[in-house]
């Protein structure tokens, strides 16, 4: 049952934009053929989970145990929990560049010669107390 709240829970967007975390505890029935027919919120939340939770009760189907004939129904309650979703680390920006050109800077054909430039950037925290530029770049050309 965890696991097709779990799977189906769609947060709605008006409590997500809002940051409404919390617990809402229904009642519901079940008829004689394991479909839910009535559900109830004792405590709800507003902002769409208490819909949310409604729709995802009502997706239960039971096995009813046989009971010689009779038409049983059965009533049950349940708490459905709505926590925010974890966010995504993005994706983190590389720390050092490294560059291998060969020179060519003048018209004149250069027997040999490369250039090679570093480009480091600190994270946050060494930004924070070494410089205030962000970028050093090192230019080495040999010859």
């Amino acid at each position: 049952m965890r696991n097709l709240i779990r799977e189906n829970l769609v947060y709605p967007q008006e409590a997500l934009q809002k940051g409404i975390v919390g617990t809402v505890s229904l009642k519901y029935t079940i008829d004689h053929k394991g479909n839910v027919t009535d559900t109830h919120i004792i405590a709800g939340l507003g902002y769409g989970c208490d819909e949310e939770a409604e729709r995802l009760v009502r997706l239960f189907k039971f096995e009813v145990p046989k009971t010689r004939g009779v038409k049983v129904t059965f009533h049950k309650e349940i708490h459905v929990h709505f926590r925010l979703p974890k966010k995504k680390p993005l994706p983190q920006k590389p720390i050092a560049q490294y560059v291998y050109s060969p020179v060519s800077t003048s018209s004149k054909p250069v027997e040999r010669g490369y250039s090679y430039t570093l480009t480091i950037t600190p994270s946050d925290n060494a930004k924070k107390s070494d410089d205030t530029s962000g970028k050093r770049t090192i230019d080495e050309t040999s010859k």
